[in-house]
Formats: structure tokens, sequence, C-alpha cells
């Protein structure tokens, strides 16, 4: 068995955070990503600036990588949903997060585990559990209860995620855009700390 050891991420860690979460949103971020892009840039590149931030939800300060023999193998990207959730911007966000947003604003003062990725090679190895229960350490004594959204055609992430003692608490129908392979909803999945 191959030894699985979580830690900080840090701004070298930029390109592996931009291809996990890219990963675990199916495209999502780097459908957004191009469409901040100036001349001369790719969606690739916005990532990358993003990740570099020192603040916002997507920042490597966020993020902790599993790394399986010193490799890269997930990432985990989580943070404290604000209690109460604002949602005045609501119909001034893009249509596709709104349902997200909704979502988030059912679990105010839940740890949400924004971004779950294992890259292919490595799944299979207990990486997605090992990153959900850091996850919980995290959360444990600063939230409420933790919290997770997941594509409920996304059959295999829902399992992991019910198997570490997440439960469905709403949903909301799933938009698209061009080339985004899932229909159906975004679930929202809770639990209380044990």
């Amino acid at each position: 068995m191959a030894a699985i050891s979580i830690r900080s991420a840090t701004p070298r860690d930029a390109t592996d955070l931009v291809a996990l979460v890219d990963m675990a949103g199916e495209g999502l971020p780097s459908y957004f990503w191009s469409q901040m892009c100036e001349a001369g840039q790719g969606p690739f590149e916005i990532g990358r600036t993003r990740a570099l931030r020192e603040d916002g939800s997507f920042s490597w300060r966020n993020a902790h990588l599993a790394e399986v023999d010193g490799i890269v193998a997930g990432l985990l990207i989580g943070y404290l949903i604000e209690d109460p959730v604002d949602l005045s911007n609501l119909e001034e966000m893009h249509e596709i997060v709104r349902p997200l947003a909704e979502l988030e604003a059912l679990a105010p003062g839940h740890w949400y585990v924004n971004v779950l990725a294992v890259y292919p090679e490595f799944r299979g190895m207990g990486i997605g559990s090992a990153l959900l229960a850091r996850a919980d350490e995290f959360g444990r004594d600063k939230s409420k209860g933790m919290a997770i959204i997941v594509a409920s055609e996304n059959t295999d992430a829902k399992r992991l995620y019910e198997r570490s003692g997440y439960r469905a608490r709403g949903s909301r129908p799933l938009i698209g855009f061009s080339g985004f392979k899932r229909g159906g909803d975004w679930v929202l999945l809770t639990k209380p700390h044990s």
C-alpha cells in the first residue's frame, strides 16, 4: 500500500491546483476562466493567477494536497460558509452559479468542501476518504457541520460522500453550458460533526 500524506498547498502548487479544480468542476472553472481572458491569454493562465491569490475561496491558502510517495494525487479546498449567507446579489450572479449559491445558503456556518478531486491514476486508493477526513478536522471546531455540493449524476462521488456520513439536504436544477456533460441537479449534502 502506498503512503498517503496530506499537506498544505504552497504557491508552487498552482499548476496542480488549476488542473484538479477544473477536474472537480468538470470544466466549469475553465469555462468561466475563458470568459476572463484578455488577448493572448488562455483559461489555464487565468486559473493559475487566481490560484496564486492570497485571498478568495480559490486560493492556495485554502488548499490541501494529498501526495502518494511524494507525488501530488489529490486536492481539498474548503472554507467556512458565512452565517448568515448574503444572497442580495443573487440576480447579478451568472445563471450557472445561482443554484450553487442558493444551496450554500442552506448550510450557513458549515465547513464547505468546495473542491475534492483525485487524479484518475490515484483513484481507488482511499485518497478521497482521507481528504474528507482532513476536511472534518478543519471544520470540527469552526463550524456547525460539514457541507458539500455534487452533481446528481456523479454517482461515484455521491457514494463516497454518503459513505462518509453526508446526507442530501436540498437540490437545485443544474444549468450546464456548451460541452458540459452532466444533467440532473446539484445536490447539497451535509453532515453533523461526530
